[in-house]
């Protein structure tokens, strides 16, 4: 990816005794990743996690990840099924096939969108998969979902999502062409010897002339300045 990860991942699954088969535990090889968003404008990935366990909801209906502008929630593991397509129980069935992820309205929701997009396009490359595997809910069931990638008929914002993710997935080229240059070790080592130079020199200039070589030398290595 081109950038750092800007959010935690945390893995919190619900039991599978869980009410109204929430959990069933169904062995699942995902195929796809589908997207939606929560319908709920107010409401956080802690909210959208305690929602699943919550005894007074009724329905049956699963994700296994919601992520915010803070936060990425597992709640239930990528291995296993979830109900959140629509399309029933099938063998070819979104529910059957298909990661669910939830991203969040509340909030930075720009940021939440980066977030999503920096972590589905993790996803795809971890199993070797393109933009081509990824699925709105409404390609399951037709339900306007994600709802806040559709825009007076057109689907703008999900093109606009997958270009998003795509371009996270393209190596950085300059830092790989850097670091090809010199080993990230070699230039450490050699700002540690710079380093002996710079805490004896005297004036300004001498200094900033060591900090520049130095950050020069991170440059090269493909290490942040």
């Amino acid at each position: 990816m081109t950038e750092a990860k800007t959010f935690n991942y945390v893995a919190d699954h619900i039991p599978k005794t869980v009410a109204c088969n929430r959990r069933p535990a169904n062995v699942m090889n995902a195929s796809t990743i589908t997207i939606h968003n929560t319908g709920n404008p107010t409401s956080t990935a802690r909210n959208e996690r305690a929602w699943l366990t919550n005894p007074s909801n009724t329905r049956t209906a699963s994700y296994h990840i919601v992520i915010d502008e803070r936060e990425v929630i597992e709640c239930l593991p990528l291995n296993e099924n979830a109900w959140h397509s629509g399309d029933g129980s099938g063998a070819t069935s979104g529910n059957r096939t298909s990661i669910g992820v939830e991203i969040c309205e509340s909030g930075n929701y720009a940021k939440t969108l980066d977030s999503a997009a920096t972590l589905v396009a993790a996803m795809l490359k971890e199993r070797g998969w393109g933009v081509d595997r990824l699925r709105r809910h409404y390609d399951w069931s037709a339900k306007i979902c994600p709802r806040l990638m559709y825009d007076g008929g057109k689907w703008t914002g999900w093109a606009a999502f997958k270009a998003a993710v795509a371009a996270k997935m393209i190596p950085n080229k300059e830092a790989d062409d850097l670091a090809k240059l010199m080993s990230a070790a070699d230039a450490n080592k050699i700002i540690a010897y710079l380093s002996a130079s710079y805490m004896a020199a005297q004036d300004s200039a001498s200094r900033a002339e060591f900090k520049r070589l130095a950050d020069e030398l991170r440059r090269v290595s493909g290490q942040k300045t």
